[in-house]
C-alpha cells in the first residue's frame, strides 16, 4: 500500500510537471518569449543589458521552423519595434523599429531618412557628430520602395546599426514578433541592476 501512495504521489507530481513545461513551451512558442539586448544599436530606447518580452501572438500564430502565418491577427505599424530572423544569418534574431511598410518609398539624403518624401518625424532616433565624417551606405541611400509583405528596419542609434541600410529589407515570414516590456535591466559596468528601466513599456 504505502509503495503504492509513494508511486500515486510521483506520478502525481511528473504530471504536473510536464503540464507545467508544456504550457511553458506553448507559451513561449505562442505568445511570449524573452529576450536579451547584446549591443547598443537600440538606444536610447533599448541598452545593452536590458531584457525584453516580445510579443509573438501579435503578428499571428505561426508554424514553428516553417515561417508560415496560419491565424494572421495584425501586421507591422510605422514606429513598431520588432524582433526578427537576421536576413544574413537566420540563427540569429535582431531588434529594430519598422521605418518602412509595403509599399513605402524610402530615401536617405545626409542621414536625414524621407518616406513617400516627407522627411521622417522620429523623436527616437539619435545621431553622432561626426566632423563631416560619412559612410556612404549608412548616411546616403537612392530611393526605393519596399516590395509587399516586407518592411524597412533601423536601429535608432542610427550611427551605429547594422539595418536595412546595409542587408535590405525584413520578409514578414521572418518576424517573430513586436517588443512590448522591459521586464528587467542589468548593467555589466557597475554590475547592477538599472531600476529605473525596469517594467518599462517600449515605444
Amino acid at each position: 500500500m504505502r509503495t503504492k501512495k509513494v508511486w500515486a504521489i510521483v506520478r502525481e507530481y511528473a504530471e504536473t510537471f510536464v503540464v507545467a513545461l508544456a504550457l511553458a513551451m506553448f507559451i513561449r512558442t505562442f505568445v511570449v518569449q524573452a529576450f536579451k539586448i547584446p549591443s547598443g544599436s537600440m538606444i536610447p530606447t533599448l541598452s545593452i543589458g536590458d531584457h525584453i518580452l516580445v510579443n509573438k501572438f501579435i503578428y499571428g500564430v505561426r508554424i514553428p521552423y516553417l515561417d508560415k502565418v496560419i491565424f494572421p491577427v495584425t501586421i507591422p505599424k510605422r514606429g513598431d519595434v520588432i524582433v526578427f530572423k537576421y536576413p544574413e544569418d537566420e540563427s540569429k534574431d535582431f531588434i529594430k523599429r519598422v521605418v518602412g511598410i509595403p509599399g513605402d518609398t524610402i530615401e536617405i539624403k545626409e542621414k536625414m531618412v524621407s518616406i513617400n518624401g516627407v522627411k521622417e518625424n522620429q523623436p527616437h532616433a539619435i545621431y553622432e557628430e561626426q566632423d563631416g565624417f560619412s559612410m556612404p551606405t549608412r548616411d546616403n541611400m537612392k530611393k526605393m520602395t519596399v516590395p509587399p509583405h516586407s518592411y524597412f528596419v533601423m536601429g535608432d542609434n542610427r550611427d551605429h546599426s547594422l539595418d536595412s541600410r546595409f542587408w535590405g529589407i525584413v520578409d514578414f515570414s521572418k518576424i517573430k514578433g513586436e517588443a512590448f516590456l522591459i521586464y528587467w535591466s542589468w548593467d555589466t559596468d557597475e554590475t547592477a541592476v538599472r531600476w529605473r528601466r525596469t517594467f518599462n513599456v517600449i515605444r
